[in-house]
């Protein structure tokens, strides 16, 4: 938080206070967040984008300990897989950092009957976001906030984490990355009780004009009228534990589990804070990124997902019988 501001008076004081509080603790880990974020969400369903996240966040706790499961730790070294591990954490935490205290700072409005979002730069937020929120406090256009929050956290993320030199050769340009974007691995997946999964995924996810459509992709699927009583439900009853067991012991073919639990993976990352969150971008390429997203193509994605799995253990398999047909030779 910076502090380095106008004079502020006694109650914005302990409000700051309050929100720099309750956001470090809420931003403990991936559980912690996910959570904040849905409970946020049962408190004012106005704000979709609180919901989007805490489904969003629950797919990067599942791609967490993805690394540590059965197999991963097969085709992936020691090393490889810490480095994956703090790029999902790294950007988990910093958009949880960013968003958190723009929520509690809109919660604190409705509670006092004005806004606040004078307060925003304190937390160095976007001047492009800071906007926004004044727009839909005077407009309330839900639709355009969800956008407006898909857009500025998007870019909160880019330079930290997808332009940063060290994940941009470690993660972004390795083999390895570059295998699941191109199989489609990597995907979001809103999964349901009744065992079907529904989602999308995009190519090129280091490129953020790309990741701001999948998220508005995203958000028209996750609010869709037949399908959002069914996300909210598995919101509601089924905690988060980051192991894909929370989904696939839903599904028809039932599995085992063999993905571990985040907190028994894991341990407390110490983060520090982004330079600020200020980005720049053209008014025509903000524009661009306002325009309506369409409907995901085939949305329910529960036999695709299913046949993603068995070709990435298929691929473990296959490259553990190489290795071992190597050795042999040697």
């Amino acid at each position: 938080m910076d502090s380095a501001q106008l004079p502020l008076q006694e109650e914005e004081r302990v409000i700051l206070w309050q929100i720099q509080q309750k956001t470090a603790k809420a931003n403990m880990d991936n559980i912690s967040r996910t959570e904040a974020y849905a409970n946020f969400y049962r408190r004012h369903p106005e704000i979709k984008w609180s919901f989007l996240a805490s489904m969003v966040s629950r797919n990067a706790g599942w791609n967490m300990c993805d690394l540590e499961g059965k197999w991963m730790p097969l085709t992936l070294d020691a090393y490889t897989r810490a480095i994956l591990f703090l790029t999902y954490e790294r950007a988990n935490w910093l958009i949880f950092a960013d968003a958190y205290p723009q929520l509690l700072l809109y919660e604190y409005s409705i509670l006092h009957g004005k806004p606040y979002f004078h307060l925003l730069p304190y937390w160095r937020t976007s001047s492009f976001v800071q906007k926004e929120w004044f727009l839909f406090w005077h407009e309330r256009n839900e639709q355009r906030l969800i956008t407006s929050l898909i857009i500025n956290e998007q870019n909160v993320i880019q330079k930290p984490v997808m332009n940063h030199p060290f994940y941009k050769k470690k993660v972004f340009h390795s083999f390895t990355f570059k295998l699941q974007d191109w199989l489609h691995f990597s995907s979001v997946i809103f999964p349901t009780l009744q065992g079907e999964l529904f989602g999308c995924s995009v190519h090129d996810f280091w490129n953020k004009t790309k990741r701001i459509e999948l998220g508005k992709k995203l958000s028209l699927l996750l609010f869709e009228p037949s399908l959002y009583p069914r996300f909210l439900e598995f919101s509601h009853q089924v905690t988060h534990t980051g192991s894909r067991i929370d989904y696939e012991q839903y599904m028809a073919k039932r599995s085992i589990r063999d993905t571990p639990f985040l907190r028994m993976t894991y341990p407390v990352i110490a983060h520090h804070e982004a330079d600020g969150n200020e980005w720049r971008a053209s008014d025509r390429q903000i524009k661009g990124w306002f325009k309506p997203a369409s409907f995901p193509e085939k949305a329910n994605v529960t036999e695709w997902y299913r046949k993603k799995q068995m070709q990435l253990r298929l691929l473990i398999q296959l490259e553990q019988y190489i290795r071992h047909l190597g050795k042999r030779g040697r």
